[in-house]
């Protein structure tokens, strides 16, 4: 399969995601989530879709779950909006970067300010 299709698949599916999380779902628990990018497999079957959490008190499986609760749904809104002949099975996961964004602003705030790095004596 042509990879710039996949790419351009992964971004549609991105945009209308996240779109369909924000405005469209009732759901309190998945207010907090936003879509950051959507992985999609060669053959178009399943898509790996990364959402990141802004704020950090939010608990990423109740929302993750219900996602999940919600695939069905969110499917049917893509089948809608897109013309595709398969939509991928959709799979969420939590962002990897937004578990360690606090040690990655400490580590840049202390390169700004010129320090190095703490050594061990």
């Amino acid at each position: 399969m042509d990879p710039y299709r996949t790419e351009r698949v992964s971004e549609a599916l991105r945009e209308e995601l996240g779109e369909i999380i924000a405005y469209e779902l009732s759901d309190p628990r998945v207010s907090e989530a936003a879509v950051t990018e959507v992985l999609v497999t060669p053959g178009m079957k399943h898509a790996q879709v990364r959402l990141h959490f802004a704020d950090p008190n939010v608990s990423k499986e109740e929302t993750i779950a219900a996602l999940n609760g919600a695939k069905s749904y969110l499917r049917n809104k893509l089948r809608e909006r897109l013309t595709l002949f398969r939509i991928p099975e959709l799979h969420f996961e939590a962002d990897v970067e937004s578990a360690g964004t606090g040690r990655l602003d400490a580590l840049l705030k202390r390169v700004r300010r010129g320090r190095p790095r703490d050594t061990p004596a």
